[in-house]
């Protein structure tokens, strides 16, 4: 049985692990019933469709409407794919522009064997899978010729709007000592039911996730990888209406972390929880096959709820999101599970229990490169006190060896970074990390003190409340506000429509492929 410095009854970690995966089951049970069309533009981009027809419109959303609106999606897209290659003699991508011109109805096109289908499939499968496998052993050897940063991975975002700016800021930043650079995707993004198309130069609050900004952010960071001797990993967004469809964008285009949760999306841009669900496993299929580190959300239920009262919420639902990454084979060591810096500043011995919550995680998880998040509930415009609390935030971190490290801005409450902000804060953690690097060896904790006892109550809380959510299902739970006092209704939300429930005869082969089963 493992060690713990907090004193941790790890029979207890044990049961409440075994309960969120029996909840993840129930949930799972569900997911595999069903697809949707944002599964069904992933399927049509694996499959080598892009681009967009003469209204804008990108070709995997052309096709899989067409399906739609004809009640013919629970079939699956590649049932008609498949039939169109056959009786064509064209691409994937040919048959794509044929629909998009009315030249092919690819409903009524002559249905042929399972057989038939599979082998016409199967060249394109192979070229997907085979692209993904070369990003992958891309990265491998690039970290293996050249090395990375010590963890905690230095993590900074970009968003200016203009994603050749933020090339520029990008390799100033990985210059300076990032280790991964997270390009925040334009506010409301994650809303959309299709995916823009090509290289943007507009946006609000960040970068249009699109498979060129991919592309171009990717090659420019392999080219600051070599200048500072020092892989340097790029981050995006993978959450939203079109969650699997931008995961498997980032793995043709070789990204390395995805900020990917199950619940974010419900919790906190009202998308439908049923939506959600299928859509995160497909998802995470794909980012576990593509060898991404996801990033979980459950730091912002701290921005919602008081950090001290609900920190019980963020261990039950980082196990729940463990258990179902887990179903779609995601090892442990791709989880960045989520955490936050949140306690009140006038809270007397916050720091105690920030320590005690961090170091929980820690020892709950130990192969999971876990995301720290940065205080920002509490940030005002006073920079000197901003830089304090992100110096206490980059001390736990060291202290407790988390994984990522969202970094702190000084001026988190006054407006986006600039460069020099960016700065001062690796300048920070980097003078935190340096004279405290073996802090966390040295320190043990006493026994009955402060931060065993509020390590311990956080689990007993979160095991309790685990135990409820089992006896009720997470779906009643997520209706009854039971993550960051927020309700959602099961049929509520965007995207409810775009959930189909499967044919008998429905295949989705990348799953298996994924997943390393039998074919």
């Amino acid at each position: 049985m493992q060690k713990s410095k907090l004193g941790l009854n790890f029979h207890k970690v044990a049961k409440a692990r075994q309960i969120a995966g029996n909840i993840a089951g129930e949930v799972q049970k569900f997911v595999g019933r069903y697809t949707t069309v944002a599964v069904e533009r992933t399927l049509c981009r694996l499959m080598g469709i892009d681009g967009i027809d003469a209204n804008e419109a990108p070709l995997p959303n052309v096709m899989v409407d067409a399906l739609m609106s004809n009640g013919v999606l629970n079939q699956g897209v590649l049932y008609y794919i498949g039939n169109a290659i056959l009786e064509t003699g064209l691409t994937p991508q040919e048959i794509a522009v044929k629909v998009s011109t009315g030249a092919l109805d690819i409903v009524k096109v002559k249905t042929h064997s399972d057989n038939e289908i599979k082998e016409a499939l199967q060249p394109y499968i192979d070229a997907s899978i085979e692209r993904i496998k070369a990003n992958r052993k891309r990265r491998e050897e690039f970290i293996t010729n050249i090395g990375e940063g010590a963890k905690p991975y230095i993590y900074v975002i970009v968003a200016t709007g203009n994603i050749y700016e933020d090339v520029v800021q990008a390799q100033a930043a990985a210059r300076q000592g990032a280790d991964i650079i997270a390009v925040i995707r334009t506010t409301g993004q994650s809303l959309l039911d299709y995916v823009p198309y090509g290289a943007t130069t507009e946006g609000f609050g960040g970068t249009y996730a699109t498979q060129e900004n991919f592309r171009i952010m990717r090659s420019a960071l392999n080219d600051v990888s070599a200048e500072v001797g020092r892989y340097v990993r790029l981050c995006n967004y993978c959450s939203g209406l079109c969650m699997p469809e931008i995961a498997v964008m980032g793995a043709l285009e070789g990204l390395d972390v995805m900020l990917n949760d199950a619940l974010y999306g419900i919790l906190f841009r009202d998308i439908n929880m049923q939506r959600t669900m299928v859509d995160q496993y497909f998802s995470r299929v794909i980012n576990g096959f593509a060898g991404v580190i996801i990033n979980t959300g459950e730091d912002n239920y701290l921005t919602t709820a008081d950090a001290f009262e609900e920190a019980r919420t963020v261990l039950a639902s980082d196990l729940i999101n463990e258990q179902l990454a887990l179903l779609a084979g995601l090892p442990e060591n791709q989880m960045g599970l989520g955490h936050a810096f949140e306690m009140n500043p006038d809270m007397e011995n916050g720091f105690l229990y920030e320590l005690a919550q961090a170091q929980m995680t820690r020892e709950i998880f130990p192969k999971a490169p876990l995301k720290y998040m940065p205080p920002t509930k509490f940030m005002t415009g006073n920079i000197f006190k901003g830089q304090i609390q992100n110096t206490l935030f980059n001390e736990i971190s060291i202290w407790t060896g988390q994984g990522i490290q969202l970094l702190g801005m000084i001026t988190e409450a006054v407006h986006t970074p600039f460069m020099s902000d960016r700065y001062l804060a690796i300048e920070n953690a980097r003078y935190v990390f340096s004279n405290m690097k073996s802090i966390g060896e040295e320190v043990e904790f006493k026994n009955g003190g402060i931060i065993q006892s509020r390590a311990q109550q956080v689990l007993d809380q979160a095991l309790d409340l685990l135990m409820q959510i089992e006896k009720e299902g997470l779906f009643n739970a997520l209706e009854k506000g039971i993550f960051a006092d927020v309700k959602r209704p099961k049929t509520g939300g965007k995207g409810l429509n775009g959930v189909v429930e499967t044919d008998a005869n429905y295949r989705n082969p990348f799953i298996d492929l994924m997943k390393g089963e039998k074919k």
